[in-house]
């Protein structure tokens, strides 16, 4: 299925330098993707050099990444995902989940090499994901190193605008990384009452969707657990590539043991109140909750 998506750009027009066939450099990818093993393993199994693996994986991963938009984007109807979220925990109106995991990398090195070591002194990449109820990756970004802060990211990201905007409709589940806004919903983080006790006991069965995106997402691509051994624009591309790998495996219902993510790296726990976010969420704790 995935050979007609990259075949065209893939394949020469001649027999120069006698290339590997498209499927060839496919499954190249894949192994890699899959294993993380080192690039010169892949090319001894196969009688090809290093430089050469090193070449195929980044013309194959921007390939598949160029149909990021196709593929990792949101439904035009949320309201399906909304009935789809509530059925979890009974938590109305969520259309998405979101939150931020690190992708270990190799330095990046020069001036800005330092940036990519995040509070765990590894090199990383924080890279953002919102989910649906199928656990798909309908947004990411990828492109931040692991020193920033959840919250910046979200702030700075076109996801933010499109909530605010209500260009999507409905609110976003976070953890306590992130700030209340009237849009992005997190934990009370001391609970007073039943109502608020009810309210972070469905927020967090809800949530815990976007944990086991991660777990799917990395248990099936291995080289974003492991860490990526190539240069940093090559890693980003990888990153959405796997991304788009996800959600098409996910459409083609291939089965994968689900392997939560456990003990990701917490951003500083807050109770921000972003444009009287949280006057917003405990209205809504009142509406949806208080009667339980």
């Amino acid at each position: 299925m995935l050979c007609p998506l990259v075949e065209e750009t893939l394949l020469k027009p001649s027999n120069r330098g006698l290339p590997l066939l498209p499927i060839h450099q496919l499954l190249v990818t894949l192994r890699y993707y899959a294993t993380g093993n080192f690039q010169l393993v892949s090319g001894d199994l196969l009688g090809i050099s290093q430089p050469t693996i090193s070449r195929i994986i980044k013309r194959v991963s921007e390939t598949i990444a160029s149909n990021l938009r196709q593929y990792v984007r949101f439904p035009e109807d949320s309201h399906g995902n909304m009935l789809k979220f509530y059925t979890y925990r009974q938590f109305p109106n969520v259309s998405s989940c979101i939150d931020g995991t690190h992708i270990p990398i190799k330095n990046p090195g020069g001036n800005i090499g330092e940036v990519f070591r995040n509070r765990k002194r590894i090199f990383s990449i924080n890279v953002q994901v919102a989910c649906g109820p199928n656990l798909e990756i309908m947004d990411i970004v990828a492109r931040y190193p692991g020193s920033m802060h959840d919250n910046t990211i979200f702030a700075r990201s076109v996801l933010r605008i499109r909530y605010e905007n209500r260009k999507i409709p409905g609110v976003i589940l976070g953890d306590n990384g992130y700030g209340n806004t009237q849009f992005l919903f997190t934990p009370v983080l001391n609970p007073r009452t039943r109502a608020e006790e009810n309210y972070n006991r469905a927020h967090k069965g809800t949530r815990n969707i976007i944990e086991r995106c991660f777990g799917v997402w990395k248990g099936r691509f291995l080289c974003l657990r492991e860490g990526l051994t190539t240069n940093l624009q090559t890693s980003v591309t990888i990153i959405c590539a796997t991304a788009v790998l996800h959600n098409i495996a996910l459409l083609e219902n291939e089965d994968f043991e689900e392997d939560p993510e456990v003990d990701p790296i917490n951003d500083i726990l807050i109770e921000n109140d972003a444009g009287n976010g949280v006057a917003h969420r405990n209205a809504f704790i009142l509406t949806h909750f208080g009667n339980n």
